[in-house]
């Protein structure tokens, strides 16, 4: 691929998807992935579904929020390139995400597995949300892929919503199931995912819908 971020510093096919997040392959070519020993933890079944209010699926035009002003107005990491492109790759060229492709990039296979997959929600922490940690933070869980993978599969959701299918649904179920159910609050522009400020949302990939949040989420804190 052309490359595929709440913690200190640096968002199928059935239980494919969770044998390979724990795996993981290189981020930076999506078309690789080497199998390492890091066990995969409770996660929700792949299978996807409609949320109550679609399919999840939105557009350029359904995109939302203060933090959309700082991504691109055209080119690949634009909202309109980031259309065709599995979440994935398309989230290696946002400028917002840098720190979350590295996490992913940490983490070997993940970033094919997200690629894989058929229908995701992607809650992704914008590079401030990781700066907020730490570089020294980052760096540890960097290296330690079996507390990262978790971490990161807190943040994704085996099933497409948008803002209405996310608001009605009221909480919705992550990869990593045992830290428990990812709460959503407010609605419009005032929406939050376990307390996570929506800074960009129902941003369209080719198998994902991606909101850009404004924290690292961890597991078992909300």
């Amino acid at each position: 691929m052309r490359n595929v971020r709440r913690f200190a510093g640096a968002g199928i096919a059935a239980a494919a998807i969770l044998s390979l997040a724990a795996c993981g392959g290189d981020d930076t070519n999506a078309d690789s992935g080497s199998e390492n020993d890091t066990p995969a933890p409770s996660s929700a079944p792949m299978e996807s579904s409609s949320s109550a209010a679609g399919d999840g699926v939105t557009t350029a035009d359904d995109v939302y929020g203060p933090g959309c002003s700082q991504v691109p107005t055209e080119g690949e990491g634009s909202v309109g390139g980031m259309i065709d492109d599995p979440v994935a790759t398309a989230a290696s060229n946002n400028p917002l995400l840098t720190k979350l492709v590295a996490a992913v990039g940490a983490v070997d296979g993940l970033g094919d597995t997200l690629n894989g997959a058929e229908a995701l929600t992607v809650f992704a922490p914008a590079d401030p949300a990781f700066d907020a940690l730490g570089e020294e933070k980052f760096n540890e869980l960097a290296g330690k892929p079996d507390e990262l993978a978790p971490i990161l599969q807190y943040h994704v959701v085996p099933q497409r919503y948008d803002r209405e299918g996310l608001v009605e649904a009221g909480t919705v179920e992550s990869l990593n199931n045992a830290g428990g159910p990812l709460k959503i609050e407010g609605e419009g522009e005032n929406m939050t995912v376990n307390g996570a400020k929506v800074l960009c949302g129902n941003v369209p990939t080719a198998n994902a819908t991606v909101f850009v949040i404004d924290s690292v989420m961890m597991p078992g804190t909300n």
